[in-house]
């Protein structure tokens, strides 16, 4: 390991979220893996041996021979730690960990509504990430909690910020399509998916998440804390047949209502805030718009930007608000593991590990 290089951990590393986690970290600039953690049937045997490895990108040489340790603040010693963790897993551990002193970078939706709680994507609310001074205080812990959001989220609330900033978002009714690879491995059972769509994504929650979420991410940082954005969302959650890239369906109203040839001069224009805007994972382009009948599409689009770009399409007016749009999202890379990498790197970037 660099002299240079932060240690880091994953939690939860033989899930498929885990397996995206050590991916998009095999030679990451700033970071080294130097443990991986799993439930104690894993735990002692080599990383290759206790996992099915399911990516369709090979699984790294340096994790093959790691030994996977238990998921406890005695066996993991990093400055980091990334958490891909089922959620009642991540209750218990993941305050444990910022107790130890580690910054705690969670995909878990735990605790995402703390009010001391950054729940980040930095290119659209970077500054949010100085919640952890007053979680600090808080707390009494040295390390922290760092959340991202709920993958269906995502793509839909960067997009809406840059219709935010431009025009004021008033409304928002949203249908997702949510691929598979969503609801980890093994998943959904192939008799309830094919030639099928399942509503009601995970049986009840997601609809919620999806509806508050973007609230907290797209409201001001005031103080020590964050007022919720003034903005009503309807959203249905559905399981598609894809394997990854979540789709979703959005019609919005606006304050001030505008050309759908305007919406996507501020889509193509918005910009990160400057301090999200160099880091390793920050996407390239932010938003990708495409002017294409039927794009996006997740087969053809959910890798743009090495799949850190939202992409949007079929911007248009709406005979009932104002405007909608077609929005992609890649789940597992910008909506899961890239984005507590992201996260982290903006820990580092301001001073806050």
């Amino acid at each position: 390991m660099s002299s240079s290089q932060i240690p880091v951990a994953v939690l939860g590393a033989t899930g498929s979220v885990g397996q995206r986690f050590i991916s998009l970290l095999d030679n990451h600039p700033w970071f080294k893996v130097v443990a991986l953690a799993a439930s104690d049937r894993s735990a002692g045997q080599k990383y290759s041996k206790a996992t099915r490895w399911v990516l369709d990108v090979p699984m790294p040489d340096y994790v093959k021979d790691m030994v996977i340790v238990p998921a406890d603040t005695e066996a993991v010693q990093a400055k980091i730690v990334f958490s891909a963790l089922h959620t009642e897993i991540a209750n218990e551990l993941e305050p444990a960990f910022a107790k130890a002193g580690a910054a705690v970078c969670s995909n878990a939706s735990s605790y995402r509504r703390g009010e001391d709680v950054p729940l980040l994507l930095p290119e659209i609310n970077a500054d949010h990430i100085h919640l952890v001074k007053q979680q600090r205080a808080n707390k009494g812990w040295s390390g922290c909690i760092v959340t991202n959001p709920n993958c269906t989220s995502t793509g839909m609330t960067i997009a809406l910020k840059a219709l935010d900033n431009a025009f004021g978002v008033k409304k928002v009714f949203a249908v997702s399509l949510q691929a598979l690879s969503g609801a980890g491995y093994p998943g959904v059972s192939s008799l309830d998916i094919m030639d099928n769509i399942i509503p009601n994504v995970a049986n009840g929650g997601e609809e919620e998440k999806v509806e508050w979420e973007p609230r907290k991410m797209l409201g001001k940082l005031n103080g020590n804390k964050i007022e919720l954005a003034d903005i009503k969302f309807s959203a249905h959650t559905n399981r598609v047949a894809v394997i990854d890239g979540h789709t979703v369906c959005a019609s919005v109203a606006l304050a001030n209502p505008i050309e759908p040839e305007a919406a996507i001069q501020a889509l193509r224009d918005y910009c990160a805030p400057e301090s999200a805007r160099e880091l390793p994972s920050s996407p390239r382009p932010v938003i990708s718009v495409r002017d294409e009948a039927d794009r996006p599409q997740p087969r053809l689009d959910r890798l743009n930007g090495n799949g850190m770009t939202t992409v949007v399409g079929r911007v248009r007016r709406d005979p009932i608000l104002d405007l909608k749009f077609v929005v992609l999202s890649h789940n597992t890379i910008r909506g899961a593991a890239g984005a507590s990498i992201y996260n982290a790197e903006l820990l580092v970037n301001e001073g806050l590990l």
